[in-house]
């Protein structure tokens, strides 16, 4: 994956995606065209494609409508239908009619209990065939609120933090509420919350108030005056928990719910190792403490290096919308207001070491 960077002042919604489709107009609409074809092969007619779209994107306006506004820019200064960005923008309510494949993402925060910042990582699977470019956007809200993430071309936000001490990691979940009604786009709420929340709480708050129709779970962490809160907000239509961290500080997260009563409904499936991964991380978590992000790569691993769980390799034997690897390793850091990252897997990031944007 590419990573394309865009620093913007432009604090209107409809200009700076205008801005965006405008210098990226080639990797809007291919990963547009990327998307359309995927859900084709996975069996998701364009007329259900168009109509929770749609409805998603009609939910995003009443609920938060900046966004709707910054993706109806994105489309028109790229030149293709607002749908076709709409639809890559409600990506995951749109997946959520398809079953969910073997791959997907693992978090770690450590919020040491003692005081200073949060420790955090994560690693982004997904098919590298629907994201050869990624985006690293530097932004203004009208507010003032500067916020830096990591997302694709089309979709609101996915790892990121802001100038208040707020970051956040993303990972997709699945429940048996979710359905083709086309809610808030959960990658919105991200955005949200990165653009509006200075603490845990506020985060919650803020995902509380969407109304949605697909599943997934941001991991927050702020630090302020020195000390450090994180938790993972698990989200479904059916409802929203609250994981905090163990009492030795770490909070891990991958595939599947870890509140008990929303875990009752989880649907991901065996082969996702979503229990594997997460077994791997809490086994691990003690050697990441107290390191850097290019060390904590490395202790992320452990001792199977890239043979880690968490180190996804596309099987080359399978169609290539069943091919999954780890495309981004990312860590936040709260108090110089970056975003730390490296495209691959873990163990590329403690070789090479991570990038600051």
């Amino acid at each position: 994956m590419k990573l394309h960077t865009l620093r913007t002042n432009t604090s209107d919604s409809h200009d700076r995606g205008r801005e965006i489709g405008t210098r990226f107009a080639d990797q809007v609409r291919d990963v547009s065209a990327r998307y359309l074809a995927h859900f084709e092969v996975l069996g998701i007619s364009e007329t259900t494609v168009r109509d929770i779209a749609a409805r998603s994107h009609d939910a995003l306006r009443n609920w938060y409508p900046g966004l709707a506004e910054e993706s109806d820019g994105i489309a028109e200064a790229a030149g293709i239908e607002p749908w076709q960005v709409a639809a890559v923008g409600a990506r995951t309510e749109v997946l959520a009619t398809a079953p969910l494949g073997k791959g997907e993402c693992t978090t770690a925060v450590y919020a040491p209990p003692a005081g200073g910042p949060p420790e955090t990582i994560q690693t982004w699977d997904w098919h590298d065939a629907l994201t050869p470019d990624g985006l690293l956007l530097s932004l203004v809200t009208g507010t003032g609120r500067r916020v830096k993430l990591f997302t694709e071309f089309g979709t609101a936000a996915k790892i990121g933090v802001n100038d208040a001490g707020l970051g956040l990691h993303f990972n997709i979940l699945r429940h048996r509420s979710d359905d083709a009604t086309g809610g808030v786009p959960v990658h919105a709420v991200a955005r949200r919350v990165l653009e509006e929340a200075t603490t845990v709480a506020e985060a919650r708050d803020i995902a509380a108030s969407a109304t949605l129709s697909a599943s997934t779970v941001l991991t927050v962490a702020s630090h302020r005056d020195g000390h450090a809160e994180a938790a993972s907000i698990e989200m479904s239509p059916a409802g929203i928990a609250v994981v905090r961290p163990g009492t030795d500080g770490w909070v891990v997260h991958t595939n599947h719910f870890l509140d008990p009563a929303l875990a009752d409904g989880d649907t991901s499936t065996p082969e996702s190792a979503s229990v594997e991964r997460y077994e791997h991380a809490r086994g691990v978590r003690g050697g990441m403490t107290g390191r850097s992000a290019t060390e904590r790569a490395a202790a992320f691993c452990g001792t199977d290096g890239d043979g880690a769980v968490v180190c996804v390799h596309a099987d080359t034997s399978q169609p290539r919308h069943e091919q999954w690897s780890t495309l981004l390793t990312a860590s936040l850091d709260l108090p110089g207001f970056a975003l730390e990252h490296r495209a691959g897997n873990p163990d590329t990031a403690a070789r090479a070491g991570l990038d600051q944007f």
